[in-house]
């Protein structure tokens, strides 16, 4: 099962002395409804190595997927739960060759033809955005709930909404289309990344409920 959350990182957050321990603890209070991407393009492999080896055991017993971006020799190295990749990263069917058919299989979109070729990957998930404007993409033109919509109408696995994604805007997203959200600065900026990611979930909960209630009417 795909995780409706998925808590995405950088370098400057891997490098932070209290990463680790709300790592473990973003997992833990998951309940196997969290993916968190291990992100660094500037950071070292064997830091990459070392957190993940840190968390794996976590992500295990939580349920939860931990997610190693670009770096699919880590994923293979550590038995981790996948790969996420983007647009500059290898391409999705040379992934899905190395990773075999178990892993998962993550692939960032801009646009309908982006998520195509992420079809003849076998990709589990995508992240479709910019959706809305965010601090980490400041000169970035976002989609907004279109870009969700785009992307789902060429693709098969479950869609989810990055960029600017707020706790008040899961509901929205939702509605649009999204299986659910991934998030950067509305976690990690938080004075309280282990909560705020109790937030999102609680929202993803709810949000999921008013959609299956208005199925039901």
């Amino acid at each position: 099962m795909i995780a409706r959350l998925h808590v995405v990182t950088d370098d400057e957050i891997l490098a932070r002395e209290d990463f680790l321990d709300h790592g473990l603890g973003i997992l833990e209070n998951g309940v196997g409804n969290v993916a968190l991407h291990l992100r660094g393009p500037r950071t070292s492999g064997r830091a990459l190595y070392n957190l993940a080896l840190e968390l794996k055991g976590m992500a295990l017993d939580a349920g939860g997927a931990l997610v190693v971006n670009d770096r699919v020799d880590l994923v293979l190295a550590l038995d981790l739960s996948g790969a996420h990749l983007g647009q500059r990263s290898i391409p999705p069917v040379v992934a899905r060759q190395l990773l075999g058919p178990q892993r998962l299989l993550g692939l960032s979109v801009h646009g309908a033809e982006e998520g195509k070729e992420g079809l003849e990957g076998e990709v589990d998930f995508f992240l479709a955005g910019t959706v809305f404007p965010s601090p980490s993409h400041p000169h970035g033109i976002s989609g907004g709930l279109a870009r969700i919509r785009e992307v789902k109408n060429v693709t098969q696995g479950p869609v989810l909404a990055i960029g600017g994604v707020t706790q008040e805007r899961v509901q929205e997203v939702l509605g649009a289309g999204a299986y659910g959200v991934a998030v950067k600065g509305g976690i990690w900026n938080t004075e309280d990344p282990i909560g705020s990611a109790l937030g999102y979930l609680v929202e993803l909960e709810r949000g999921q409920a008013e959609l299956e209630k208005g199925v039901g009417r």
